[in-house]
């Protein structure tokens, strides 16, 4: 992610804490900063925080501050100062003009962060898209800033290049961004009606960053997994994930699901990412079950709870079955309660050992399977989707090839059960007509 040619920047953090933002969240937000930073590939050398009322107008932090940043910053020999919340162009010109270097916000951080983390070209598509949408009204009085996007943090990504063009060229350019992505948000549903069609149900790992997404996705791929499948293992890293993956999966009581992975949530996530990200995200819209991965060991999983359940909603997809699983329980000494007034199934497990991992699948079978009904069914050999479906949704208990059709005796999941009505038949029946 850095140029190994030279040294680490050397970054400043800026926080201001209000009096209208709850303490603990502003701690984490602001803790959040440095591995942000970090993760981004400078090396913080300081922080500055100040308390008042609200930000200034002007500049985000008072008169007095600001000149102690400046001589901290000249001292230091700092390369970036980064704010702990998004400027606004009053604040970015007016600072520029104040300090002697390079002045970036956390959005910028963030951006810079999935610039770098976006392999596919849909996940680079939207970065560029998420960079543009931000700089658009940040374009006039760059001036010094200009001068210095040469390289380094906060000009990476695949917009790079174009960030001294004029504001009608970045206009048309967001609107190519948007036909692309409208085009990836079809193929995306495309994908999904074929899901629909095959009537596998799908399950979306949603969670906040780093909280063990991938890696319980690679252990119930390498435990679970239905035919020849490799998932990357998940690294210790914010934004470890950013394009989605898809695995299949077998269920303890038969029958397939697709597991997703999506991208991490993250204290103040940019609304310019939640937008450009919107073809990703729509994959927990989709989503017949929500498995939200929380880190147990974090010592604010609870206020990263409610991070999560903001952008959820943001979503408007809370209305769908939630298990909740608290990941990262071998960090951890002593009792630990799960509570999730929100989950209809809770599971504690260790991703890394397995732990909890047959706790998990026997709620997500429950979740999947509730009220299946069991049935007797011939089916004609032209119902061969049907046939198909029913070994992947259903536990199939016995099949039998007759002169009619296929006899199967299973428990069928509801939606498919009611398909399956006007090919039901008495198995008693059945037998009977076998002795004669």
């Amino acid at each position: 992610m850095i140029d190994l040619g030279r040294d680490r920047e050397k970054a400043i953090l800026v926080g201001l804490h209000t009096d209208r933002t709850d303490t603990r969240i502003w701690k984490l937000a602001f803790e959040e900063l440095t591995g942000l930073v970090e993760t981004a590939g400078a090396r913080v050398v300081a922080s500055l925080v100040q308390n008042r009322s609200e930000a200034d107008p002007a500049t985000y932090i008072g008169k007095g501050k600001l000149q102690e940043l400046t001589a901290l910053a000249e001292e230091l020999e700092a390369d970036i100062i980064v704010f702990d919340s998004e400027l606004t162009p009053v604040h970015v010109r007016n600072l520029e003009n104040c300090l002697p270097c390079k002045v970036l916000d956390r959005t910028q951080i963030i951006l810079d962060i999935f610039a770098e983390r976006a392999k596919t070209k849909e996940g680079k598509l939207q970065v560029e898209l998420a960079q543009l949408s931000y700089l658009m009204p940040r374009l006039s009085g760059k001036g010094k800033a200009m001068s210095r996007l040469g390289g380094g943090i906060g000009t990476r990504g695949p917009g790079e290049t174009k960030l001294e063009i004029d504001r009608r060229r970045i206009r048309g350019k967001i609107a190519d961004l948007k036909t692309e992505l409208r085009e990836v948000r079809l193929h995306r549903s495309t994908q999904r009606q074929r899901r629909k069609k095959q009537q596998v149900p799908v399950i979306a790992l949603v969670g906040y960053t780093n909280a063990g997404k991938s890696t319980i996705l690679h252990a119930l791929t390498e435990r679970f997994g239905a035919g020849s499948q490799t998932t990357a293992e998940g690294q210790n890293r914010l934004f470890d994930t950013l394009d989605p993956t898809a695995r299949k999966i077998g269920l303890p009581q038969g029958g397939t699901v697709i597991v997703t992975d999506t991208v991490g949530f993250i204290q103040q996530l940019p609304h310019h990412l939640i937008d450009s990200f919107r073809a990703t995200l729509e994959e927990t819209n989709e989503a017949d079950v929500l498995l939200h991965i929380v880190d147990a060991s974090h010592p604010a999983h609870d206020i990263q709870m409610d991070t999560v359940y903001q952008v959820l909603n943001e979503l408007h997809v809370l209305d769908k079955p939630i298990i909740t699983v608290f990941n990262k329980m071998d960090y951890l000494n002593g009792e630990f309660l799960p509570d999730d007034p929100k989950a209809l199934y809770t599971v504690k497990m260790s991703a890394l050992n397995g732990n909890g991992l047959p706790q998990l699948m026997q709620a997500i079978d429950s979740c999947i399977n509730t009220k299946s009904q069991h049935m007797s069914v011939i089916l004609p050999y032209d119902e061969g989707s049907l046939t198909s479906a029913l070994h992947e949704r259903c536990k199939v208990y016995q099949q039998r090839f007759l002169e009619n059709g296929i006899y199967l005796d299973l428990d069928a999941v509801p939606e498919l059960a009611k398909q399956l009505e006007r090919f039901q038949v008495n198995p008693e029946i059945l037998e009977k007509e076998n002795k004669v």
